[in-house]
Formats: structure tokens, sequence, C-alpha cells
């Protein structure tokens, strides 16, 4: 970690919110941007567990006959994991998650039949009725010309069956969603031609422009407009 880009302890406390969640569409850097401001912050980080859901090479190869067994693992599995962070409530923790409960219903809404979806939807507001709110929500944008060639970069062999399409419907989907979101503060990222992780002037620039934001605010990131 580059000098600069840790905040001290009081820093944390006063200026920064205690439970961030980094979304975005596939290919588009939340994972690795939710794991440096972890480091940075010196918070616990919550992470998608996408490798453990036995169904998901399947799906990538028969979206059609795997899509409700995907979709319901990664259901009860992020249901899981945000039950936990709710009861540690009690110990005042403090959190980077790679992912927002909701995102689970757009890939729901993509990828299952309707009645597919009405049964998921059944279960969604079953398990989902107690969930967490983060305090901030940052949103990870890039065109899908970016994620491909991202998703081809990183060489995860499941991933590499991903249409085109399927892309475009997605950044669609978390558009749209966003477009509407007014549960907790809110950051856009064109991050198009931005590197978090190998470029600590990109990344400083993003810790500042945090520590600016209100609780409940609507933010955007995009400090090279000219290039995008």
């Amino acid at each position: 970690m580059t000098s600069g880009t840790n905040l001290s302890e009081s820093a944390v406390k006063h200026s920064l919110p205690r439970y961030i969640a980094v979304e975005g569409p596939i290919g588009v850097g939340k994972t690795s941007l939710a794991k440096r401001l972890a480091d940075s912050f010196n918070y616990d980080i919550l992470l998608e567990k996408s490798e453990d859901n036995p169904f998901l090479d399947r799906f990538y190869h028969n979206p059609r006959q795997l899509a409700l067994a995907t979709q319901l693992f990664f259901l009860f599995q992020r249901t899981q994991q945000l039950q936990e962070l709710r009861q540690d409530d009690m110990f005042e923790p403090v959190r980077v998650a790679d992912f927002l409960m909701e995102k689970d219903r757009l890939f729901a809404r993509q990828n299952l039949d309707p009645d597919e979806y009405k049964l998921y939807e059944n279960v969604y507001n079953h398990l989902t009725i107690d969930a967490p709110v983060p305090d901030l929500v940052i949103y990870l944008q890039a065109p899908v010309e970016v994620l491909m060639q991202r998703i081809q970069q990183r060489a995860i062999p499941s991933e590499q069956l991903i249409q085109e399409q399927y892309l475009v419907n997605l950044t669609r989907s978390y558009t749209e969603f966003f477009h509407y979101y007014n549960r907790s503060a809110l950051l856009v990222v064109n991050s198009s031609e931005l590197d978090f992780v190998n470029n600590d002037e990109d990344y400083q620039m993003l810790l500042n422009h945090i520590r600016t934001i209100r609780k409940g605010s609507r933010n955007y990131f995009n400090p090279r407009p000219s290039l995008i």
C-alpha cells in the first residue's frame, strides 16, 4: 500500500460510513476496490463467493437449464452472509462488501422465466426482510466493451462464456436500478478510464471524494470526462 492512502482511526470514526457496499456489473472491478478500501480503512470485508456456487460453471454453459438453481444458491448464500452481519451489529462493526442484496433481483429478472421468477420472489421476500442497509453504496460503471476486455484479462474460465448481449442487458438493469435508488448515500463512479488497484492517484482521488459524502446524498465521481 502506498503511503498516504491509509486514514487515521479518528478519520474512520468521524468521516467514513461504517458499512460500504461496492456494486456494478460483472467485470467492473467491485471486489478489487472493496479489498483495497477495506485495507485502507482497516475494515472487515464481506465478499461474494461465486466460486462456491456449484451450479455457476454449468449455468454459463446452459443458462436456461441451470438459471433457477444458480440464482437460488446465490440468494441463500448472500442472505446468510448478511444475517451474520446483522447478528454482529451489537459490536458496531465496520465493513466493506462487494455486493448489495438488491442486486440479486437484477440477475433473477434477467435469467429466470416468469414462473421461476415468481417462485424466486416468494423466497426472496421471506429471506431478506431484515437485510441491513449500507451507509454508502459505490456504484461502478463502465461500457460493455470495457467490461468484456476486463473479463477476458482476468481469465476466469467460466466467465469466458459470457455473451456481450448478456452484459448489455445487465448494465441496463443496473442503470435503471440505481437511477431510482435512495436507500442510502450513493456514489456513482465512471470507472472506464480509472484503475483503483494499480494507480494510486486514481485511488487517492476516490478516497478524498468518499470523505466528502454526506448521509443519504447522491454523488458522482468522473474526474476525467474528456477521456470518456
